[in-house]
């Protein structure tokens, strides 16, 4: 079994990116910010917000985390987006009431909207950049195989596909309304599961040889699973797939902040374009 291990990675984006941060503030005087909403109680997205500030920290990047009623996003979205010392916004899904999702995630500017969930963002989503960052990272072709996304959400499932699109693959799409996935997973070469179901995934759904990569998360007793069941680490030998943990979660993070670092980059390109 040969893991993909996105932290490995991840280490050596995080140091790259603490450079470009140096130079942000040093020689332009710009200092990178994130603000995060959130408004729902969720182990998960607490876990989630807790890795992204101390992310920020370690790269000196400002994270503020506003908790607040759903009732009050839409004032405080638009204050951020008027402030000029904020250069990304995040939206913590999912919301206290996901019936509004997309209504308040547009709200937030395009080019503030390092998520990349709203309609005409200016920025590629964090988790599908993270997934197509891992399978540039060892080197994995997708042309010519058949790939396959197991999901299709807003996170991940949707604006995968059309990154996978617009780089030439065309995948296929399995959900929870597909009647027989181990008949849709067993042909593909490359799997990417974003389902949030977790052990969807079973070793007899799977070919050898296959590239499996795990983007789906849920909590269960406490703790944060994948899509991937346990067996599949310990039965299958002659696969390709991304550890429990480790795998593209660490890469999100390093995609979400590149986004921030390139926001507050074009800030400073324009203050120096005026100067």
């Amino acid at each position: 079994m040969k893991l993909l291990n996105g932290q490995e990675l991840a280490e050596y984006v995080k140091e790259r990116q603490a450079h470009q941060v140096r130079g942000l503030r040093q020689a332009h005087e710009v200092f990178p910010k994130l603000a995060i909403i959130v408004t729902a109680d969720n182990p998960v997205t607490d876990i989630y917000v807790r890795l992204k500030k101390q992310y920020g920290a370690d790269i000196l990047i400002d994270v503020d985390i506003h908790k607040v009623d759903q009732a009050d996003a839409r004032d405080l979205i638009k204050k951020l987006n008027d402030d000029s010392d904020v250069h990304g916004i995040i939206v913590q899904l999912p919301l206290d009431n996901p019936e509004e999702t997309d209504q308040i995630i547009n709200l937030v500017a395009p080019d503030k909207d390092v998520d990349g969930l709203g309609e005409k963002p200016d920025f590629e989503p964090a988790t599908p950049l993270a997934i197509m960052w891992l399978l540039a990272g060892y080197n994995i072709d997708l042309a010519g195989k058949e790939v396959l996304i197991i999901g299709r959400g807003k996170l991940v499932g949707a604006p995968l596909k059309k990154l996978l699109i617009d780089s030439g693959i065309e995948p296929k799409i399995a959900s929870r309304q597909t009647a027989d996935l181990k008949a849709e997973s067993l042909p593909a070469d490359v799997i990417i599961t974003a389902t949030g179901v977790p052990g969807l995934i079973k070793p007899d759904m799977l070919k050898p040889g296959v590239v499996l990569i795990d983007a789906g998360t849920a909590s269960e007793g406490g703790k944060t699973l994948g899509d991937v069941a346990p067996e599949v680490y310990e039965e299958c030998d002659n696969i390709t797939v991304t550890p429990a943990k480790g795998g593209v979660g660490p890469l999100t993070v390093c995609a979400l902040f590149d986004n921030v670092i390139r926001s507050a980059q074009r800030v400073a390109e324009k203050a120096e374009n005026n100067n």
